[in-house]
């Protein structure tokens, strides 16, 4: 199919089946998109993405993969438009166009932004459009807007929500906006009379649980999803957000950001594949192999020169407080303004594995928690979780990574376990800043999972009577906030509802799958371990 190729100019942006092994390693040929085009030793390279595929799996091909019988040439209204001379700007829509008209005639006043801000011009201002089903103004002051284009605002946003593909939703789901310092706020659309459903009759409410035997006359009770569960339509939180998020905002993906620029990365005695777009210096992206300190993470362009700064390296550990250890594993809290040369550093690396999440120069608004393997060389970073030092929505992880290398070993259930048992010790029920990526959503469900089976098993008859347990207390227990723990039972599909009650039904699947699976799992945290004692961020003072 190289001459086929050959003959026919192929243009970015053109699909086309291509040749690639699955799991099995068995042929297939999934569609995929050409994003960019080079010549490399006296051929042709495509970059391609797998459409409908996660983008750690996008790469480069040469022509032979190509199947040039089914190629789809770009549409001319796909092709991104520019605006005021500026490129990147993306297409118009009627969606843009009917916010458009809003914006030219109220102009809402905005919340006043962290840090530094640079003035703007008000013309520019007026001119920029935003699709009306992802972003609106950041503090969307409804009383303040005239009665008619207040409810026109009102009118527009439920068809557009309502009427969005699957596709689309994914597309924009991460609503934030970027400030001048960095940071990303997100942003939400004004819903006036919107109330909170109650899930299962009240969270307070007692709940018998079953064991071993599901009643047959049983019927499913499905809980509307909760808010600010990951099984949430959008999970958009209901008020905005004061404070830094690592949410990538998604709106400002171009095609340089949607391709891997890092070849491979040395770090310590593993070599590592990048899956996604890190912003690493230019001139450093051209290089076969990245060279990283496994201690301080700071990056180099030859084994020359990582040899040379090994020298003058003093750290055999990351910098910060080691307030865990047991065993071969230690824990380290690491300030993102006291250490922010390693914080960034840190960035840098987590962005080649993390795609939903956006990167931080500015890292004074968060904590740091490095997970470390430790033999006669120091302390080996295995993975980390980030946490906001002040959050308005109970998070308690920002971004939370396990380096491949250690995947599948048991280490990612490790930091979630750890974060969980600092939110214990803090007195607060937490959860995962939101969208999490495949993998993360996954670990996060086996872990609540598991963890809420635990508790579940333990219960015992109380005078003779079946077992009985609220949401709050399996939330007061496990510091896991109330809406996963009912997005949990759902997915278990534990919750029935039976003779006027709610009860939870623990089939005999459902308990040995429980219990092979905790007897995989060797790596526990030991809270007498933890030597934590929790900061009132609030006081300023404390930065």
């Amino acid at each position: 199919m190289a001459d086929n190729a050959s003959s026919v100019e192929i243009v970015e942006g053109c699909r086309l089946p291509v040749l690639r092994k699955n799991q099995e390693h068995e042929d297939e040929w999934p569609l995929a998109e050409i994003l960019s085009v080079k010549e490399a030793s006296s051929r042709k390279l495509f970059y391609v993405h797998y459409i409908d595929f996660n983008k750690r799996l996008d790469e480069w091909v040469t022509a032979d993969r190509l199947d040039m019988k089914k190629l789809q040439f770009p549409k001319k209204e796909a092709k991104t438009p520019t605006k005021n001379g500026l490129p990147g700007s993306r297409p118009s829509s009627p969606e843009r166009e009917v916010r458009k008209t809003l914006e030219l005639n109220v102009q809402p006043p905005t919340a006043p932004s962290r840090g530094k801000t640079l003035p703007t011009p008000v013309q520019k201002r007026k001119v920029e459009t935003v699709p009306v089903a992802t972003q609106v103004p950041p503090a969307a002051p409804v009383p303040s807007l005239p009665s008619s284009a207040e409810a026109t605002q009102a009118a527009v946003f439920p068809a557009v929500r309502e009427t969005n593909t699957f596709k689309a939703r994914e597309e924009h789901e991460p609503i934030s906006s970027l400030t001048t310092n960095g940071t990303a706020r997100r942003l939400i659309p004004a819903q006036s009379g919107r109330k909170r459903k109650a899930n299962c009759g009240g969270t307070d409410e007692m709940i018998k649980v079953l064991q071993y035997n599901k009643p047959q006359s049983a019927s499913v009770f499905q809980p509307p999803p909760p808010e600010d569960s990951q099984d949430s339509s959008d999970g958009i939180p209901t008020a905005p957000r004061m404070t830094g998020s690592l949410v990538s905002d998604r709106s400002h993906d171009d095609i340089v950001t949607r391709m891997k620029n890092i070849e491979c990365i040395e770090l310590g005695r593993h070599r590592l594949k990048p899956w996604y777009f890190s912003p690493y210096p230019q001139e450093l992206t051209s290089l076969p192999i990245l060279y990283l300190c496994e201690f301080c993470l700071k990056y180099l362009k030859s084994l020359k020169c990582l040899q040379r700064h090994l020298t003058k390296c003093n750290l055999r550990h990351p910098p910060g407080n080691e307030i865990y250890r047991k065993g071969t594993i230690s824990f380290f809290e690491i300030d993102g303004r006291k250490n922010k040369n390693y914080s960034q550093n840190l960035c840098l690396l987590a962005k080649c594995f993390l795609d939903h999440k956006t990167l931080y120069y500015d890292t004074d608004p968060f904590l740091f928690y490095v997970m470390t393997e430790y033999d006669s060389k120091g302390f080996h970073i295995v993975g980390y979780f980030s946490k906001e030092k002040e959050s308005t929505e109970d998070y308690n992880v920002a971004c939370i990574l396990t380096l491949p290398p250690y995947q599948r070993r048991g280490y990612g259930k490790l930091l979630i376990e750890f974060s969980y048992e600092l939110s214990k010790v803090e007195g607060k029920t937490g959860t995962p800043e939101k969208p999490l990526s495949d993998l993360g959503l996954l670990s996060y469900r086996s872990y609540w999972s598991q963890t809420i089976l635990e508790i579940l098993m333990d219960l015992k008859p109380d005078n003779g009577e079946r077992p009985q347990i609220t949401i709050n207390e399996i939330s007061e227990i496990t510091s896991v906030k109330k809406e996963d723990v009912i997005s949990t039972l759902q997915y278990l599909n534990l919750i029935n509802y039976y003779k006027g009650q709610y009860i939870l039904t623990l089939s005999e699947d459902i308990v040995d799958g429980h219990e092979r699976a905790m007897h995989k799992r060797h790596l526990r945290i030991d809270p007498k371990c933890l030597h934590f004692t929790p900061k009132d961020w609030s006081k300023r003072g404390k930065w």
